[in-house]
């Protein structure tokens, strides 16, 4: 499967897609500038010169190209992002994976943007995408380190079930994760800001925290 990131420079991004094309996905890797996501690209082959990754770079645009597209950028620029690309995200599954947050004297604390949640925010402007919330609370370096399983279970919130399978299906295939139908978009309000949660818990143990839900079956 071809996955298209965008906005994957940052780690988040980043770390998705080594992990992606480390399970045998078509990466690309999409930026506002093609040189920076070149740039990515090249920083993940580097790093794993032993694996078979298939990453390839292009702008914003080129990235939604591919059949399932995630956008990972900061909260504040995903709702824009997706509209400068709406043309290429008809009737497609997008990922949203960014989390409104802000540090406030210290202290991790959730934002409240617009519709609610980042992912409702995406989805008005992508009406006839099917857009999904997942991947909030992975920590990036656990996400992007092959030789790690990542030990967590992996919320998916969608209004449409083809999103929720297709992102099920994309996240069973990275080692450690479990993926977990956590209902309709409108809970990835919670969802979101509970990573505000685990940020707070992080910084005050000094540790990267997961998500281990018990009383599931898997």
């Amino acid at each position: 499967m071809e996955i298209g990131l965008l906005g994957a420079t940052g780690p988040a991004g980043h770390a998705l897609a080594t992990r992606l094309a480390g399970v045998g996905h078509d990466v690309v890797i999409g930026s506002r500038s093609k040189y920076r996501a070149m740039e990515v690209r090249d920083t993940i082959l580097d790093k794993w010169p032993d694996r078979s990754l298939s990453i390839r770079s292009a702008d914003n645009a080129g990235a939604a190209d591919a059949g399932v597209v995630v956008i990972a950028t900061p909260w504040d620029a995903a709702a824009a992002t997706a509209r400068s690309v709406a043309d290429h995200l008809h009737r497609k599954v997008v990922i949203c994976m960014s989390n409104a947050i802000a540090q406030v004297a210290g202290e991790f604390q959730p934002l409240v943007p617009p519709r609610g949640s980042v992912s409702a925010s995406v989805q008005a402007e992508v009406p006839d995408a099917y857009v999904a919330a997942a991947l909030h609370h992975v920590a990036a370096t656990e996400l992007g380190n092959l030789d790690t399983e990542l030990a967590s279970d992996v919320l998916v919130c969608s209004d449409h079930q083809r999103a929720t399978e297709t992102v099920s299906e994309i996240i069973a295939e990275i080692p450690g994760a479990r993926p977990l139908d956590a209902g309709g978009l409108s809970n990835a309000m919670a969802i979101e800001a509970f990573t505000a949660v685990l940020l707070q818990l992080n910084s005050r143990y000094r540790t990267r925290v997961a998500i281990r839900l018990t009383g599931i079956d898997d």
